[in-house]
């Protein structure tokens, strides 16, 4: 059970609701402060104060001013309205991750919606109903209005969601399980659909993947670094410290700690001066990967702690701000994009290496009785295409701000965007993780000394669902086997539990 406050959310909390579908609860404090809020919203309204979404349009449409008899009708108004969402659906995962963002935002007592929409929203993940969201129309400001929206359609009983693996109305639904569709009071549209939930949810449940990403990728590099032969002189304490970032001197502490008692390295670190980059400079690279995804971790946990909402409401005033803007998390998304696209343009150059028999000092494609076999040859075609469509999609979404509602909101974030093309670049990384993974354990099946205990221990895991390559086979069976392993939700490989990352 997940325990929302407002205040203490993590990455795993959102990766465990949303992906393992833990259950959520609020805690006496988050519900003490969402009825205050509420009172205090009730009691400016019954003074007459202009209140912008509460007695007024929305965005350009600020300056009308609603009849207090159609102030219930605005809320219902605004969610349809705003439900303009295309493409195909949201994996529900990141819905998931959306509704208990959302109702972590509003514990923290600034957005005045009720107890009664926030148990409804707590009911429906607890029970398994999410909401079917389409998965473009968001431009990260006013935060991610339209994938929000749909959310709160299916609420009070207009839109779709799944239930039991099946898509069904949930109107439908409802009836079926006699429950009453929620009806949006005064603020309640306006305060669920203006946030950056969507953005921060996607974000949340990819920095936890990256984290077994990064692992998953130590590892594979290891096994490389095994078959080519390099040189741990570049990794040594006293020179990876000259240069003093953390995550370079913590990769480097690791691959010193996975590869001290090879043998095959022991004889080649005697007899090399350097190696390739792709080699020599793993702690460079590998770190400020890193860094980056723990600087992406900090940014995205003060962001799911967070009211976004507008407008605020506090015990004194109701303010107008600007909290719903997406800029901090979508520059992370779009910087983390870039970090994990190069993580896999030097992982595709170490597999290029490694199956080039004129630089590896390998048989060709890693296979005996090349010519007649192929090989590995065409792995590495993949990924290098991988890598190319990573290249496309990491362009950053943040650089193309469009002004939309009649320049009223004239600078937005597109985060939602960035959020997306992130989450295919994790996969991406994977997929090329997979394929060092499979040369890398190709290569030793041509040594001649050991590797290293911890390399031994991956490379057995391997062959427990890869065997070795003696003669062609469709090498996309073993890949897919591979990549279902290291993303696989209740385990990593055995052996990376020493990969300890900080």
């Amino acid at each position: 059970m997940i325990v929302l406050d407002g205040e203490n959310l993590t990455i795993e909390g959102v990766y465990r609701i949303a992906v393992l579908q833990e259950k959520v609860s609020l805690s006496p404090g988050a519900v003490r402060r969402i009825r205050d809020s509420r009172e205090n919203l009730e009691k400016q309204i019954k003074g007459g104060a202009t209140i912008y979404g509460v007695n007024t349009g929305f965005g350009s449409l600020l300056n009308v001013k609603i009849d207090s008899d159609d102030i219930m009708e605005l809320q219902r108004n605004l969610i349809r309205s705003h439900s303009s969402g295309v493409g195909d659906p949201l994996p529900r995962e990141y819905v998931r991750g959306m509704m208990a963002i959302r109702l972590n935002s509003f514990c923290r007592g600034f957005s005045g919606v009720s107890e009664d929409l926030v148990k409804f929203t707590l009911m429906m993940i607890n029970e398994g109903i999410t909401p079917v969201v389409p998965r473009f129309g968001s431009v990260g400001a006013s935060g991610d209005l339209a994938p929000l929206a749909h959310i709160a359609l299916a609420i009070m009983g207009e839109g779709s969601v799944y239930y039991k693996d099946e898509l069904i109305s949930s109107h439908d639904l409802y009836r079926n399980l006699d429950i009453s569709p929620y009806q949006f009071t005064e603020k309640e549209g306006v305060a669920f659909i203006n946030g950056t939930a969507a953005i921060s949810a996607i974000l949340s449940v990819e920095i936890f993947r990256a984290m077994r990403l990064m692992r998953n990728s130590l590892a594979s590099a290891a096994l490389s670094f095994e078959g080519l032969r390099g040189t741990l002189k570049a990794f040594r304490e006293w020179a990876v410290g000259t240069r003093n970032h953390p995550g370079q001197v913590s990769v480097a502490t690791i691959f010193r700690e996975l590869l001290s008692d090879s043998m095959i390295l022991k004889k080649s670190t005697a007899q090399k001066v350097q190696d390739p980059y792709t080699l020599r400079c793993i702690p460079q690279v590998y770190g400020a990967v890193l860094d980056t995804i723990n600087y992406a971790s900090r940014v995205a946990t003060t962001e799911i702690n967070s009211a976004t909402d507008n407008p605020l409401v506090s015990e004194e005033e109701i303010v107008s701000a600007g909290n719903f803007h997406g800029e901090p998390v979508a520059l992370v998304c779009d910087f983390l994009a870039i970090a994990l696209t190069d993580l896999g343009n030097i992982m595709e150059r170490r597999i290029a290496r490694i199956t080039d028999g004129n630089l590896s000092g390998l048989p060709p494609f890693l296979v005996r009785n090349s010519g007649l076999n192929s090989g590995y040859m065409i792995p590495q075609y993949v990924a290098a295409s991988l890598c190319n469509r990573n290249k496309t999609l990491s362009f950053p979404s943040t650089a193309d701000s469009i002004p939309t509602s009649a320049n009223q909101e004239d600078h937005v974030s597109m985060g939602m965007n960035a959020a997306i093309k992130l989450s295919e670049i994790v996969s991406n990384v994977f997929h090329i993780i997979s394929i060092e993974y499979l040369t890398g354990a190709q290569s030793l099946e041509f040594a001649s000394d050991k590797p290293s205990r911890f390399v031994s221990g991956i490379y057995e895991e391997i062959r427990k669902i890869v065997p070795a390559l003696d003669n062609d086979r469709p090498p996309y069976i073993d890949i897919e086997r591979i990549y279902e392993r290291i993303t696989g939700d209740g385990f990593d490989m055995e052996t990376l539990k020493i990969v300890n990352l900080k």
